[in-house]
């Protein structure tokens, strides 16, 4: 009897075992999968990142309103901005140790716990150096990225690895587009409520606060460390943080990351009072229009994944590297002839080529980064993602600029970006290439998304 159990058991962990490597990481992205370990990381990981996103850029599209109740001039405006992201860039360092010092399950729920109290308390600010302050603290959760990629890298096994870190961190950064259009409807609700204009962008910034205090809880309470549960084993990582920041590689593409995530972040920042004051549009539909770059991260971002894996395929890591500049150099073309339009429509139409060529980079720039260093991902990881950080900072002081129009930074900017591009051309690759995924492949992983 108690054999003939034994067997069924075995039976069942085989039959479970299916979907896991010999190390216990998960082979398939279950969308529908809400039990396993890896799928519970999955879907957390990018909806945490998604919150933090809404948070961090949730001012953004209400700053037409904070400029008129707290007075604050243009180089004003441009200094908060450039405290949101400038905090983040050793924000993310410090959070990559932390993860492997303390696994990316208590690290990610207390940076959403402890998130939350700025976000929820920027609307007590009265001044321009309380404002100052507490965005320079929000701009503490963007260092969630490093989290989200951690994670998912954990519980994931190389075959879908790449699919896996794209796919969470291009849904989290659906958030910078989601954001642009949920605040003014928040405002708007709390105008509908009685409140006033200035009472409602406060009152606005404590719904995403919230929700990262009650995700916070949730990430401690249903995720785990490891794919199989085991408890989690420390890793200080040293040897690796030195070992790629010695690589040149690293620093290249810190650069060429900051070309694009960096100029995504800055437009996110910047887009919405750009289309109001340039186009008099509704503080509503001003935010509508800035949301289409963060919206485009739901499919593009994972494009750029997919297509550098199969120009890797092909051409080796130079390949995919060359396709990188590329990308960024369309993107930097397209954002200077976005600068010159004076017309709404073309405008737009711009505005969406340039959202679907950043986002393309900052996942073209992912397939390349885990294949430089492949023993010292997660350090080569944490100093790339800090690059984008730099790149706003960098950014930031085009638009706080009182001598220059937006429009004169938003050229200058494309400027930068596309002689950026050309850096790539500085790399050279001699290690062999680690397997990657095809198209055909990543379309039969998307087909057992749906099992």
């Amino acid at each position: 009897m108690n054999l003939e159990t034994d067997r069924q058991s075995l039976g069942l962990a085989a039959l479970r075992n299916t979907d896991r490597d010999d190390d216990g990481k998960a082979i398939r992205i279950r969308l529908l999968d809400f039990k396993s370990a890896p799928m519970r990381a999955f879907h957390l990981s990018w909806f945490a990142f998604f919150l933090c996103f809404v948070a961090w850029f949730g001012i953004a599209p209400l700053m037409a309103v904070v400029r008129d109740d707290l007075h604050l001039t243009k180089a004003q405006i441009g200094n908060t901005i450039i405290a949101s992201v400038a905090i983040t860039i050793l924000a993310r360092l410090l959070v990559g140790w932390l993860c492997d010092r303390y696994g990316p399950r208590r690290t990610y729920a207390a940076l959403l716990i402890l998130g939350a109290f700025p976000v929820m308390f920027i609307g007590t600010s009265h001044s321009y150096h309380s404002f100052l302050f507490f965005r320079l603290a929000i701009g503490v959760i963007g260092a969630s990225f490093v989290i989200t990629q951690h994670h998912t890298s954990i519980m994931f096994a190389p075959r879908v690895i790449g699919t896996a870190n794209a796919v969470t961190a291009g849904w989290g950064n659906l958030g910078g587009g989601v954001t642009q259009w949920l605040m003014p409807i928040l405002f708007g609700a709390f105008l509908g409520f009685g409140a006033d204009r200035f009472l409602s962008w406060r009152l606005a910034m404590v719904v995403p606060g919230a929700l990262m205090l009650l995700t916070g809880f949730l990430y401690y309470r249903f995720t785990e460390d490891t794919p199989d549960g085991r408890p989690f084993s420390p890793r200080i990582g040293g040897k690796a943080f030195w070992e790629a920041a010695a690589d040149y590689r690293i620093w290249v593409l810190f650069l060429l990351y900051g070309a694009c995530f960096g100029v995504e972040i800055t437009v996110d920042n910047v887009a919405a009072l750009y289309f109001k004051d340039s186009f008099q549009l509704t503080l509503k539909t001003a935010g509508l229009l800035a949301s289409l770059i963060g919206m485009m991260n739901i499919f593009a971002r994972a494009l750029g994944g997919i297509f550098g894996d199969w120009v890797g395929n092909r051409s080796g890591l130079q390949g995919r590297s060359l396709l990188l500049g590329l990308v960024v150099l369309m993107e930097g073309l397209a954002l200077m002839l976005f600068s010159r339009l004076t017309s709404l429509a073309p405008a737009t139409a711009v505005f969406l080529v340039f959202g679907l060529f950043v986002c393309m980079a900052c996942g073209v720039t992912y397939a390349v980064v885990p294949l430089v260093r492949p023993r010292a991902i997660g350090s080569a990881s944490g100093i790339v993602g800090a690059g984008g950080n730099v790149g706003a900072l960098l950014a930031g002081f085009l638009f706080k600029s009182e001598s220059l129009s937006s429009a004169h930074a938003f050229f200058y900017l494309g400027l930068s970006v596309a002689i950026t591009a050309f850096f790539v051309l500085a790399l050279r690759f001699r290690e062999a290439e680690a397997p990657s995924l095809s198209l055909v492949d990543a379309g039969e992983l998307v087909a057992q998304s749906a099992d």
